[in-house]
C-alpha cells in the first residue's frame, strides 16, 4: 500500500510527493517554507512567490495541498494526481489532511507559511473561528498557540477590489503578534495573475 493509499484509508494525516515522483513520508520540517494552496492550476506567481520566500527565509520551498477542505468535499484523488503532475521536475509537495492551519503546522512541525493577503486577512478575523461562547479573540488565541509552536507567517500583498495595493501594512494583527508576520516586499513580489482568472481562460 503507497502513501497516497493509506492517506486516502485515512491511516495518514500527511505524506510527500517528492519533485522526482516519488511518494514518502514527511520528515523535519523546521528548514521548510511552506505554500498552501489548491494550485487549480499551478501558476507562475505561485512558483515566484516560493522562491521569493525562500530566499528572504533562508529556507528550502515547499508546497502544499490538502485533500480536507472546512466547507467542500473531500479532494477526489484521480483529481489530487492531476495536480500533484504539475509538480513533477518542479517542488516537492506534502499532501495532508490539514484543513486549517492549525492543523498544517501539526503535521508540518517546524514549517513557515508564506500566505497571499486575502488568505492573511481571514488568518486574523476573529469571524473565520468557530463561536467560543461568545467571547471575542479567537483569532488571537489561535495565532498564540501557532506562535508558541514556532510558527511564522510571510505575508505577500496583492491589488485588492478598490485597486489598491494591500499587504502586511493592511492586516489588524492581534496585540503581541506582530513578530509572527514577515513582510515579502512589494518590490520583490507581486504577481496580478491568479488560478481563477486562468481558469477562465482554459476552462478544459
Amino acid at each position: 500500500m503507497s502513501e497516497l493509499d493509506r492517506l486516502y484509508a485515512g491511516e495518514l494525516r500527511a505524506m510527500l510527493a517528492g519533485s522526482d515522483g516519488r511518494l514518502g513520508t514527511v520528515g523535519d520540517m523546521s528548514g521548510a517554507v511552506v505554500l498552501a494552496g489548491s494550485f487549480n492550476p499551478l501558476h507562475r506567481g505561485h512558483l515566484r512567490l516560493l522562491d521569493v520566500a525562500s530566499r528572504i527565509s533562508g529556507r528550502h520551498g515547499v508546497f502544499e495541498i490538502s485533500i480536507a477542505n472546512v466547507d467542500k468535499p473531500e479532494l477526489a484523488r484521480e483529481e489530487l494526481e492531476r495536480r500533484l503532475e504539475q509538480f513533477r521536475g518542479v517542488a516537492d509537495v506534502a499532501v495532508t489532511r490539514a484543513a486549517l492551519f492549525s492543523d498544517k503546522a501539526s503535521l508540518l512541525r517546524g514549517a513557515w507559511f508564506v500566505l497571499g493577503y486575502d488568505t492573511a486577512a481571514r488568518l486574523v478575523d476573529d469571524r473565520y473561528y468557530p463561536p467560543d461562547g461568545g467571547v471575542d479573540g479567537s483569532a488571537a488565541r489561535h495565532l498564540g498557540e501557532l506562535r508558541l509552536a514556532g510558527v511564522r507567517f510571510m505575508i505577500a500583498g496583492r491589488v485588492a477590489a478598490d485597486g489598491v495595493f494591500k499587504g502586511l501594512g493592511s492586516l489588524d494583527i492581534p496585540l503581541g503578534l506582530t513578530d509572527m508576520f514577515i513582510e515579502v516586499p512589494e518590490a520583490d513580489f507581486r504577481e496580478d495573475v491568479s488560478s481563477t482568472a486562468l481558469r477562465r481562460q482554459d476552462p478544459g
